[in-house]
């Protein structure tokens, strides 16, 4: 299944550091991480200094969604099931 860019309000997180600070200290907001090369150890976030839940989608390079997971709590860590080239973070409520 592809996941549809078009329906989100999303900001693209291409440089080092807007990937390192990811939602850390921020206000809500949709992201898309955008990793060098496909990879898991890679695509693994962490939810620290993250003070609301979102949701997660890893994508492969053909933006076919590999893993996701509905709920991720602050404070949490978050490992994909497979390879992914790109992270797509959704605030929810």
């Amino acid at each position: 299944m592809r996941f549809d860019f078009d329906n989100h309000n999303l900001i693209f997180c291409n440089s080092f550091f807007s990937k390192f600070r990811g939602l850390m200290f921020s206000k809500r907001k949709n992201l898309i991480l955008v990793l060098k090369k496909e990879s898991r150890i890679n695509a693994i976030i962490h939810m620290f200094f993250v003070f609301f839940p979102i949701e997660v989608y890893w994508l492969d390079k053909n933006k076919n969604i590999v893993d996701f997971r509905k709920k991720v709590k602050p404070f949490t860590i978050a490992i994909p099931k497979k390879k992914a080239k790109y992270i797509v973070e959704i605030s929810i409520s």
